[in-house]
């Protein structure tokens, strides 16, 4: 499994589809994506528009390890996105320890899969000025680091171009 982490824009989704599209194995797209507005879903049809269209594509707002686990072991997966996905967990009342608890879980189910997960790095900015945002910045972090140290490469997106991390011991 690949993490591709970076800002927002900042070429993640279209990697993970070329990622995706290179490794010629059937392709399973986990999209946590909800169409709260026009605006987001002007935004989820363009990322449709994106992909072949016979790639299976799983709407998953919540239930993460269940999306992995029930998709075919020889698939590569594109998980499309954590940062909304920890979005809608803390919007359903799921506690921070919950979620970053669940995120270790699902890291672990993909350890082992071929695919890519994409994500945002919201922590290089100044500290939120609301205790829901810097709970937000916190728990997405600890999702980030767990999803870091289950993947084979991590690689920080910067205006379409990747630098790869790694772990200094």
């Amino acid at each position: 499994m690949i993490l591709l982490i970076g800002g927002a824009r900042s070429g993640k989704s279209t990697t993970a589809v070329c990622l995706a599209s290179k490794s010629g194995l059937p392709v399973t797209i986990v999209a946590t994506a909800e169409a709260r507005d026009e605006e987001m879903a002007a935004r989820i049809a363009r990322h449709r528009a994106e992909r072949p269209a016979q790639w299976r594509t799983l709407e998953c707002p919540l239930d993460l390890h269940l999306a992995v686990t029930s998709t075919e072991s020889g698939d590569f997966l594109v998980i499309d996105c954590l940062t909304l996905w920890v979005s809608n967990l803390l919007g359903a009342d799921r506690s921070g320890q919950e979620i970053l608890a669940e995120g270790a879980r699902v890291a672990e189910a993909l350890r082992s899969r071929h695919g890519v997960v994409v994500s945002n790095e919201v922590g290089l900015g100044i500290v939120p000025a609301n205790e829901l945002a810097r709970i937000y910045r916190d728990v997405l972090g600890g999702v980030n680091a767990a999803f870091a140290a289950a993947a084979e490469r991590s690689l920080f997106m910067v205006a379409g171009r990747a630098t790869e991390l790694t772990l200094v011991e």
